[in-house]
């Protein structure tokens, strides 16, 4: 499905992305590791094409599309919602949607229009219904709740129908309660199946019990991957993200 081979960023004398490889097979759940400063939202933005990389390759079922444009990777089949949810404020969550796919459909010259056509409609009422959304539809997305701003956010994303989904620290800035909501619904998007998921999460407790394997960046290198236990007891990430749990002394 998607494969990251020697990819490389810098940014003056920084390396940000440092010949980094992996692997992610359609429909599998990761998770992206590593401490502030480590090349993962970087590595998304190379990935989404918000910035263009100095070398290596993205291969999308075969097709290498390091340095397109961010519009044609979204047309391409991945999508991405960020740490901080990416609205149109002064719209209802249904226009919001609803205007999010016109330009695909190549109906923008529509997006001015009280009634868009009947597909967008249904396809902007199916993604409110993946997220529990169905009941805000005539909110205005900027009166949402922290929480419905970052599932509206994931919406925007998936209305496209992408292949790929990255999520960037989807639970950032949540309440507990929140967090489960969003962990929760995050999960069931996977299990619907058709998607490859990707996040970006700091909570290593989240992280180990939902992903399948676990991408440790450092440095803008990959420091190791696996699956979650083998993580856990890998001596490297230990050292330098996850750190020795303290045992209390009597």
């Amino acid at each position: 499905m998607l494969k990251i081979e020697n990819l490389c960023k810098s940014f003056g004398g920084v390396n940000a992305t440092s010949d980094v490889s992996i692997h992610f097979p359609a429909e599998s759940l990761h998770a992206v590791i590593g401490p502030n400063g480590a090349g993962k939202t970087t590595f998304f933005n190379l990935i989404s094409g918000n910035i263009k990389p100095d070398s290596g390759r993205i291969l999308l079922n075969s097709e290498d599309i390091a340095g397109q444009s961010a519009t044609t990777i979204v047309r391409k089949g991945i999508g991405r919602a960020f740490q901080v949810a990416q609205l149109f404020p002064s719209l209802t969550v249904e226009e919001s949607l609803c205007g999010a796919l016109m330009s695909p459909l190549g109906e923008s010259a529509k997006i001015t229009t009280h009634f868009p056509p009947q597909k967008t409609r249904d396809r902007a009422h199916a993604a409110m219904e993946r997220l529990g959304l169905q009941n805000q539809a005539d909110v205005i997305s900027g009166n949402l709740s922290h929480g419905d701003q970052k599932l509206l956010d994931i919406a925007l994303a998936l209305v496209l129908e992408p292949k790929v989904l990255l999520l960037d620290e989807p639970i950032a800035g949540m309440g507990p309660e929140e967090r489960e909501k969003m962990i929760d619904m995050v999960f069931k998007l996977w299990k619907q199946g058709g998607l490859t998921l990707i996040l970006i999460e700091h909570d290593m407790e989240i992280v180990f019990r939902i992903s399948q394997f676990v991408h440790v960046l450092s440095y803008g290198k990959l420091l190791a991957q696996g699956t979650p236990e083998e993580i856990r007891n890998n001596p490297a990430v230990i050292e330098a993200y996850l750190g020795t749990p303290k045992v209390a002394t009597p």
